[in-house]
This record gives C-alpha cells, structure tokens and sequence, in this order.
C-alpha cells in the first residue's frame, strides 16, 4: 500500500461497539456506506460535504479508498 493510501485509510475506522462494527468515518457515526450510498444517488463530492458537513473532502476519498480495496481480492476457484 503506497504512503499516501495508508493515510487516507487511516481515516476508517471499525469499532465494535459503534454502528453495529461497520466501518465508520473517523470515529463519527458516519458510515463508509453512507458516503458511499450518497454517491452512488448521484450526488457530487461537494453536495456530500453538504449533506454531512462534519465531513472532510479526505474522508470521501478514504470511503472510496476503503470501499476499492474491501472488493479487490482474489477469488480462488476450486
């Protein structure tokens, strides 16, 4: 992982004992998922900043980040 991904990474976080263990955005009850949900609404970055104003434009790119690396895996076929 590359020293600038690692940072942007770091802005998750998965507590146990907060929204169920998903992954959150530092340490907020914001959700990687709720990030990512508005995107995919179809609203722009900015529109995001918007609708949860705790947010910093970093954290979208870490949700996307975060997202990117849970689906990039290797599937093995028996």
């Amino acid at each position: 992982m590359s020293k600038g991904a690692s940072a942007f990474l770091s802005r998750i976080t998965i507590n146990p004992e907060q929204c169920g263990g998903r992954p959150c955005i530092r340490g907020m009850r914001i959700r990687v998922t709720d990030v990512l949900d508005l995107l995919a609404s179809g609203l722009t970055r900015e529109q995001v900043l918007e609708e949860l104003p705790d947010l910093e434009p970093e954290d979208i790119t870490a949700a996307l980040l975060f997202a990117s690396r849970r689906l990039d895996h290797p599937v093995l076929a028996a």
